[in-house]
């Protein structure tokens, strides 16, 4: 048989070059270190002061701080609420009088510019990624449902990332209906959904973190698949859990797939650290020279639970949380006609 998707094909490609490219520090090591450290930079934050983001970026400023090459101050700038919304509108506007500046995007503000909210007004796709943390995050079925039985899936909204697997259902041909204000924005509460499964009004929900499968099964769960890592493989926080790419090798519509693991990949992304569409090339590589040894740090709280990502690794997700504008129109089509939901 021919090559049915050369897209997901040049695709891989892309990624195991990218992986490879930061895989280790660059041998212009020299050439780098002669590039003008800026003495101070902004890395903006989505809010409140004392929330889960603002606390991760504090890590990575002083992080990536240690990692220059030479001494600079990364001042933490907190703003706006926790979609992240409000900070990345505020770093797209950025200009250079503003000075060096980074955005911690958060995987929420991604998916509200994915689904078209009219408040998401930037474009992230070509924002350079240096580090970020990612999280694994699954759907989980009731056990023992029969292949054919249709799926009650507690979801939060129609534009809440977790509709994605909804979406991934439909193109596993799995019936679904969708139950809506069973769990909360940027993932289920397993009380509320363990009361959900008790009551019988829902028979699915999506799970995040790193103790996701251990939830399912205190729910009386079993995971169906998780959303893909890079390079579409398992997660490794779930090497027993299928890949949504696994079960979908060969889709009939790969635009929709792409859709879905946007949507997965803001459910993954606990926090993404990106510069300016227009930075230069050589600032790019100071940065990403400097989140190097960013992975190797073991995480503490308010990180428990993620896990880690240097340059290469950040540049495959930020792809994948920013599909390009087909597959953007292809979900919000999707939305429209499935859940009756069109972003204002």
């Amino acid at each position: 048989m021919g090559d049915r998707d050369p897209t997901r094909r040049a695709v891989g490609r892309g990624i195991a070059a990218a992986l490879a490219a930061f895989a280790c520090p660059s041998a212009g090591g020299a050439a780098i270190a002669a590039i003008n450290v800026p003495e101070a930079a902004t890395l903006l934050a989505p809010g409140p002061e004392q929330g889960t983001a603002a606390h991760l970026a504090a890590r990575a400023a002083a992080a990536l701080a240690r990692g220059l090459v030479q001494a600079a101050a990364l001042r933490v700038s907190v703003l706006g609420g926790p979609d992240g919304i409000t900070a990345a509108n505020r770093f797209a506007t950025s200009t250079a009088r503003d000075g060096p500046m980074l955005l911690l995007l958060s995987g929420l503000a991604a998916q509200a510019q994915l689904v078209g909210d009219a408040r998401a007004r930037f474009e992230p796709r070509h924002w350079p990624a240096i580090c970020g943390n990612v999280q694994p995050a699954l759907l989980a079925i009731r056990r023992g449902l029969a292949p054919d039985t249709p799926l009650r899936l507690a979801l939060p909204g129609p534009a809440a990332p977790e509709a994605g697997a909804l979406l991934a259902l439909d193109l596993l041909r799995r019936p679904a209906t969708p139950v809506f204000g069973l769990a909360a924005e940027g993932g289920p509460r397993p009380a509320l959904a363990e009361a959900a499964l008790r009551e019988g009004s829902a028979d699915a929900v999506v799970l995040c973190g790193s103790d996701a499968a251990l939830r399912a099964a205190a729910l009386g769960l079993v995971p169906l698949f998780a959303f893909d890592a890079p390079g579409h493989a398992r997660d490794v926080a779930l090497p027993e859990v299928p890949a949504l790419g696994e079960l979908l090798a060969d889709p009939s519509r790969p635009e929709l797939l792409e859709a879905a693991r946007g949507a997965g990949a803001a459910l993954r992304c606990r926090a993404l650290l990106v510069l300016p569409a227009l930075t230069s090339a050589n600032v790019v590589a100071l940065w990403r020279g400097a989140a190097q040894t960013w992975p190797e740090e073991a995480p503490d709280t308010p990180e428990a639970g993620t896990r880690r990502i240097g340059p290469g690794e950040a540049t495959v997700l930020l792809s994948t949380l920013c599909p390009g504008p087909e597959a953007a129109l292809a979900y919000r089509l999707w939305l429209l006609r499935r859940l009756n939901f069109q972003a204002g």
